[in-house]
C-alpha cells in the first residue's frame, strides 16, 4: 500500500497542474497564475524537480512582463537538467518527461530573449530546441515543436534585415502534463 501511495502523490500533483493548465487555456490568465503560484509556494524551490519543470513551464505563460517569463522558463529549465543529471537519471521516473520537455524549454528560451532584445541568446536556445527536438517521438507535439522552431527561425531572421515582429507571431507550444 505505501509503495502505491508513493506512486500516486506525484500524478496528483501533475493533475493539479494539468487542471490549472486548462483553466489558463479557458482563458483565465490572472486565475491560473494565482493558482500556480500557490501551488509553487506549496511544493517550493526544492520540490520534486519534475513538478518544478512543469509547473514553472506553465507558469512563464502567466506572465505579463517578458522578463518575468524569461524567469520562470529559466527556472523551468534548470529543474529539468537537475532531473537529467547523471546522478538522477536512473532513479528518476519523470526523466522521459524532461527530455521531452526539452525541446520547448529551449524553444521558449529562445522566444523569451528574442522579445527581450537578446537575438544571440535567442538564436543559441533556437539551436538547442532543433537538436533536442530529433529525439521527439513522432506525433503532433513533435510536429508542433518542430513548426514553431522554424517559425522562429524565420522571425530571428526577419530581424537581422527588420525591427519588428512579422504579422501573427505566437508563442511555442506547450505539451500537457
Amino acid at each position: 500500500m505505501a509503495r502505491g501511495q508513493e506512486q500516486a502523490a506525484p500524478d496528483a500533483v501533475l493533475t493539479r497542474i494539468g487542471q490549472v493548465a486548462m483553466l489558463h487555456h479557458a482563458g483565465d490568465r490572472e486565475e491560473a497564475r494565482d493558482r500556480f503560484l500557490a501551488l509553487w509556494a506549496e511544493i517550493g524551490e526544492d520540490g520534486d524537480p519534475l513538478h518544478r519543470c512543469t509547473l514553472a513551464h506553465y507558469l512563464a505563460d502567466t506572465q505579463d512582463d517578458p522578463a518575468e517569463e524569461l524567469a520562470w522558463d529559466l527556472r523551468a529549465l534548470s529543474a529539468a537538467e537537475e532531473l537529467t543529471r547523471e546522478r538522477r537519471a536512473d532513479r528518476h521516473e519523470g526523466v522521459p518527461a524532461a527530455r521531452a520537455l526539452s525541446p520547448s524549454l529551449h524553444l521558449n528560451l529562445a522566444a523569451d530573449y528574442d522579445r527581450l532584445g537578446h537575438r544571440e541568446a535567442a538564436r543559441l536556445h533556437l539551436r538547442r530546441a532543433r537538436a533536442t527536438a530529433e529525439s521527439l517521438a513522432p506525433g503532433r507535439y513533435a510536429q508542433d515543436v518542430r513548426a514553431a522552431i522554424d517559425r522562429l527561425e524565420l522571425r530571428l531572421a526577419g530581424a537581422d534585415r527588420s525591427d519588428g515582429p512579422p504579422e501573427g507571431w505566437g508563442r511555442p507550444p506547450r505539451q500537457r502534463p
